[in-house]
Order: structure tokens, then C-alpha cells, then sequence
């Protein structure tokens, strides 16, 4: 599989200093929302995306609903009307697929019911024949590497020899066989192989949450260490040469931000291919075959390409003729390099993928991934930069209603997961539902955010519930001394950790939101840590212990305990609105059941929504709109905006189960 598909869903007296130009959102049309926009237009399931081309450049391959309304994988000639959908998931819905370098097989991953334990799956398209190539229950599989130059093979990592270790298997795809490669010897959280597909580099979390690169010349060689960062570098190896000496890494050592550099094996010469003093390197575009840096991506605010790579510099240029003004993105290329498959997002407009042919430097517009969203109108979505209470500079996403001037507005305080991610311009189709219904909606990206620098992401070590919250007051804050907000009228709102920030916001500040809405959001970081998924042992749990806690460490209890938001519940008297999938292997169903029995305890007013089919996010559309209904139906009832009404219990097809407790908290 080349490439990987995903369709998928983060005190008193402060002096917030203002380092934006002001906000021109007041215009000379009608003070008048647009109409509603339907639930179903912004999260049902897309009318068609994540286009891929073959590798032989023959065919295309997408995602799109089946008559049942299910995401299949459909493939059709490049150029012609014959398409069929390949793949007959019955419930929900394939995200994840992608072309072996064969042109006959299309690889995709599903898992069961949201348990994160993938199964790689191959279909053939000549005989239509579907194979699950790792068909242990309770093991997850991960697509390693492809080349090709071995069309008919895929390295994949497996946890079946130990569920808590990933080791590394070749898979044949003509005949299914299934071969141990290479060994996990206990620490190892990645891999890495060459074009001739041999897993030469490992990276390793340790345990004081610094990285550890090691090397092998060769399969039967030795393991050796060729370079340590420290927990505060950033440190990943990204690929290979073509001759296998040197090595393409992102690396923060010596900088604030991460670099891309060529780190010469056998001398430890380095040498910088591109580097922004602002903000981390993002995407990394490379040659599949030549094995070179073409481009590498910066967001600052917008996302913006460096080319390297002389060769597809007219290439990127043209591609500015269809832009419009939104953001490249290089979705998939075939072998021969002469056809690429790109996209353009904007903020106010669906996905449009277009066939770029390079020989012609001529661009053929495919589809747009929600065509109903060209007809409507959306919302701006507007990059801030403030100061924090301590001085530092934050940066962030302002989004208000279309129609309506910017002052005196109902608010809502969206926070992103993560936290070790960032929230980027775009469409997001949450943002849009809650701009569209009256609200202003305000992303902070904290500290402890990814993307801009390692001071930037250090200064959240061991700040949940602390700075990083104070970080989201600080940008309500500046949005109220703006005009923009009604302090009166603010929800706080997020998923995963920015379900944590909404707990803790309504515990640790109950007097600032009028209610608060968490998803699958930790609320005893004590059970967090303890029931992590046994595949985060060698790494995610070394850095959850050195940048937040750790529970065996006297000197860390007392801060998870103060973070803890299940401990303050005694402090939540707003309405609260959480949801939970029933299967979730990261955020278990216990953090949410804990501080709902609180809440009940204390006879505080929420409700508790849990979908018997979904793990960690929603990845169903009948969920996903279930569940934005009751969203916005309880906004209405506390900040008051408008709703669309939701007509039945619970939304067709949906798994909803619903508790209130406490009193009312949402319908």
C-alpha cells in the first residue's frame, strides 16, 4: 500500500496583548444568518474522495458510498465511466486503502467496531476475491513499507508474537504467506527500510522520553545506535537514499524547529535540505523511486510549500493556475512520476481533486469531495496570534458567522486532541455547523501544541489543567476585551484531550462557561495511564510519563491528582453534554463513566451519550450526525442559537444510547 487514505474528525486582570490586525468582519450586506445548512450535507458521507491513481497510471481508485450508504473502495479506468465498487464492508465504512505497486491489488484496513486491532485485507481486482492477510483477532496491523521494486510484497508490523511488541512481517500478496522479518527486541516503536526493502533503522522512545535512532548495515546485521535527542528534540527518520548511506530526517538538534536534513550514515555529515524559523518542517514530499526531497511543507497560519527539488519546480508553480486560493496538497502519483493526483482545500468549500498530467503541465478537475457545499455559504476561518498571561505568543483560528457582525457573540471554545497535535486552516465541517447556527467559534492552539517549535511544545510538560487551560481562558479573554464574545455565552467543546479541556474547564473555572461538552475526554489521569492499550507500551506510554506524569513518581501524584478533573467534579455545576464510544481502546468507557457517577452524585444536570459501535472518535456518518444534533440542540437551550430540529430519538441508523443525569442537560 503507498499511500494511506483517511476520511475521517481538535484569571482576573490578564493583559491579552493583541498581535493581529484587526478584523474587517463587519461588511455592508444584511445582518442576517444564511439559511441552515442540514446536518446531512456536512456529516454524512462524502459524495466521493480520496482519490489514488495506479501505479501503472491505468486506473483510478476512490471512496464512495455503496447503495446502502456504506464508504467502499470503487475503481474505473482513468478516463472512463466503468466504475465498480471493489470492496463489500457491511457497517462501517472502509477510510483507510491504498494500490499495491502491482496495479491488481488494492490494499485496505478495517478494524471492528472502532478496537483500533486492523486487519490488512487485499483485494484482487481480477478475480474479485477479497483475503484478510492478518486474520488474528485482538493483534493490529500496520502497512511498514512497500517498493516498487517488489510489487507483490508489503513489510507490515504485527503485535501476534507479543501485544504489547511490534514486530515486522513480509506478506505475499499473490499467494497470502505470512514471514517474520525482523524482531522486536523490546523497545523499538518504529521502523524503517531501505529501496531494497530491508529494515536497516529503528526508533526508540526511551524511557527519559528522548529519541534513539539505530542502524544495520545489512538483515542479518547488528543493531547500533547512530543518534540520540533529548526529550526536548525532536528526532524522525523518514526515509532512505537511494543507495542506502544516507538517511532523510526531520530533526530539531541544534534548532528550535524541526529540520529536514540529510544525515550521511558512515560520517554523521549533515545537511539541511529546508527549515523554517517559525514553525516545524510538516509534510515531506519524496521521490518514491529516486528517493529525494522534492518539497516539504510549512503552516505557519496557511499551509506553504518549499521546493527543493528542480525538477518539480514548474510543476508546482503551474498548479497554481487551479488553486483558487486554497491549499496543495499531493494526494498520489503513479510510477512513471507523469500523472499526479492532487487536491485544494479552502475553508469555505469542499475538497477538489484534480488529475495533473506533467508532461502537458495540464490539470483535469476530477470531483469535489461534498460538491452540495459549492452552492452554500460558509464561514471564514481567520488565523489570531495573542499573548498569554506570562508573555508567551499563541496562535489560533477565529471562525464567526457569516451574515452577522462579530460583536457580542455566543462563543464557542473549540479545543484540539492530541494534545501533542494542532489545529490547521481549512474546512472543518464541526466549525462550519456551529458558525452556521449563530456561534463564534475560537481555536487556541495551545501550549504543548505541535507544529511550532520544541519550546512551544515543552512549555506543556506537565501543564494539563494548568497553563495549557490557561492558555484557552487567555484566548476567550481576548476575545471578549475584542467585542467579539458575550462572556455570558460560552461553551467549551473538544474531543480526546480537548475533551479533557472541556471537563477541566467546567471543574477548574466553573464560573467562565455556561456548559461544556466533552467527547471520549480523559478525566482521571490516574485510570488513563493504567489502562493504556498494549500497544502504546514502548512508546506513547514514555512520553504520556515524562511530558505529563508519572503515577509511580511521589513528587508527580499530587499534580495528576490537582490535573485530574474526576477529583474538582464536586466544582461542575454548568450542564454537560459527553459522549463516549463503547469500544475505544485509547480513552476507555471507565473515563467517562467516573465522572458521570460524580455528576449524578452530585445531582449536577448532564447528559451521557455512548455508541455501542465506535471507539476512539466517531467514525460512522449516522453517529457523527446523531450525535452534532444533540450538539447543537443543547447549545441552543444554554447560549442560545438556532437549531435544526432533530425529529426522532435518535438519528436513523445510530447507536445512541442515552442517559441523563442529574436533570436536564440536552435533548
Amino acid at each position: 500500500m503507498r499511500q494511506s487514505k483517511f476520511v475521517s474528525r481538535h484569571q482576573i486582570g490578564v493583559a491579552i496583548g493583541i498581535v493581529v490586525a484587526a478584523f474587517a468582519w463587519v461588511g455592508s450586506a444584511p445582518c442576517e444568518l444564511p439559511p441552515l445548512i442540514a446536518r446531512e450535507v456536512l456529516f454524512g458521507n462524502p459524495a466521493r474522495t480520496g482519490p489514488e491513481i495506479s501505479p501503472d497510471g491505468k486506473a483510478l481508485a476512490w471512496l464512495q458510498p455503496d447503495t446502502h450508504g456504506v464508504l467502499q473502495v470503487w475503481v474505473g479506468a482513468l478516463g472512463k465511466s466503468d466504475a465498480r465498487v471493489v470492496t463489500a464492508d457491511r457497517h462501517r465504512g472502509i477510510r483507510v486503502y491504498g494500490w499495491a505497486w502491482n496495479s491488481r491489488t488494492i490494499i485496505y484496513l478495517q478494524d471492528s467496531d472502532g478496537d483500533e486491532n486492523w486487519h490488512l485485507f487485499a483485494v484482487d481486482l481480477s478475480s474479485g476475491n477479497v483475503r484478510d492477510l492478518t486474520p488474528w483477532q485482538g493483534v493490529r496491523a500496520t502497512v511498514a513499507a512497500s517498493n516498487p521494486k517488489f510489487p507483490d510484497e508489503l513489510l507490515v508490523t504485527l503485535n501476534l508474537r507479543n501485544r504489547k511488541l511490534r514486530d515486522v512481517y513480509r506478506i505475499n500478496l499473490r499467494n497470502g504467506e505470512v514471514e517474520l522479518d525482523t524482531i522486536n527486541p523490546g523497545d523499538i516503536s518504529g521502523w524503517l527500510a531501505d529501496d531494497n526493502m530491508v529494515v536497516r533503522a529503528a526508533e526508540v522512545v526511551a524511557p527519559d522520553g528522548g529519541t534513539e535512532l539505530r542502524i544495520r548495515d545489512s538483515s542479518k546485521g547488528s543493531w547500533r545506535t547512530l543518534l540520540r535527542a533529548r526529550m526536548e528534540d525532536s528526532l524522525e527518520a523518514l526515509d532512505f537514499s537511494k543507495d542506502g548511506r544516507s538517511l532523510i530526517l526531520k530533526s530539531s538538534a541544534g534548532h528550535d524547529t524541526s529540520h529536514v536534513v540529510r544525515h550521511e550514515i558512515a560520517s554523521g555529515q549533515e545537511t539541511e535540505i529546508a527549515s523554517s524559523a517559525a514553525v516545524d518542517a510538516g509534510p515531506v514530499l519524496i521521490n518514491p523511486t529516486r528517493h529525494v526531497v522534492e518539497a516539504v511543507a510549512f503552516s505557519p497560519d496557511r499551509r506553504q510549500w518549499k521546493v527543493v527539488d528542480p525538477a518539480v519546480a514548474a510543476d508546482f508553480e503551474a498548479l497554481k493556475s487551479l488553486s483558487d486560493g486554497g491549499e496543495l496538497h499531493i494526494v498520489s502519483r503513479d510510477r512513471s512520476d507523469r500523472l499526479w493526483l492532487v487536491s485544494f482545500a479552502s475553508d469555505r468549500g469542499p475538497i477538489r481533486f484534480y488529475a495533473w498530467n506533467r508532461f502537458a503541465k495540464k490539470g483535469t478537475f476530477l470531483f469535489s469531495h461534498r460538491p452540495e457545499l459549492e452552492k452554500l455559504t460558509l464561514a471564514e476561518m481567520k488565523p489570531v496570534t495573542l499573548t498569554a498571561r506570562d508573555g508567551m505568543q499563541l496562535y489560533g483560528y477565529l471562525t464567526a458567522p457569516s451574515g452577522l457582525p462579530a460583536k457580542n457573540l455566543p462563543l464557542v471554545l473549540y479545543v484540539h486532541g492530541g494534545p501533542w497535535g494542532r489545529d490547521f486552516w481549512g474546512l472543518n465541517t464541526i466549525v462550519q455547523l456551529l458558525a452556521n447556527r449563530g456561534y463564534a467559534v475560537l481555536q487556541i492552539n495551545y501550549r504543548g501544541s505541535a507544529g511550532y517549535g520544541k519550546k512551544y511544545l515543552h512549555a506543556g510538560d506537565h501543564q494539563w489543567g494548568l497553563k495549557m487551560e490557561d492558555d484557552l481562558i487567555d484566548g476567550l479573554k481576548w476575545a471578549v476585551a475584542q467585542g467579539i464574545a458575550d462572556p455570558k455565552k460560552v461553551a467549551i467543546y473538544g474531543g480526546s484531550y480537548g475533551g479533557y479541556a472541556a471537563l477541566a474547564g467546567a471543574a477548574f473555572f466553573p464560573d467562565t462557561f455556561r456548559c461544556a461538552i466533552d467527547e471520549y475526554g480523559p478525566s482521571n489521569l490516574f485510570t488513563l495511564f493504567a489502562t493504556m492499550p498494549p500497544w502504546w507500551n514502548v512508546d506513547v506510554r514514555n512520553l504520556f510519563f515524562t511530558r505529563v506524569g508519572d503515577p509511580d513518581k511521589s513528587e508527580d501524584r499530587a499534580y495528576l491528582t490537582k490535573a485530574s478533573p474526576l477529583f474538582s467534579a464536586d466544582k461542575i455545576h454548568i450542564p454537560m453534554l459527553i459522549a463516549q464510544g463503547s469500544n475505544d481502546a485509547r480513552v476507555k468507557p471507565a473515563e467517562s463513566e467516573q465522572i458521570v457517577a460524580a455528576l449524578a452524585k452530585n445531582h449536577q444536570p448532564a447528559t451521557y451519550v455512548v455508541y455501542t459501535d465506535e471507539g476512539h472518535g466517531f467514525a460512522r456518518p449516522e453517529n457523527n450526525i446523531d450525535f452534532e444534533a444533540r450538539v447543537e440542540r443543547f447549545l441552543a437551550d444554554n447560549l442560545g442559537g438556532r437549531f435544526e430540529p432533530m425529529t426522532t430519538e435518535r438519528a436513523p441508523g445510530a447507536t445512541a444510547v442515552v442517559r441523563q443525569i442529574g436533570g436536564v442537560g440536552a435533548r
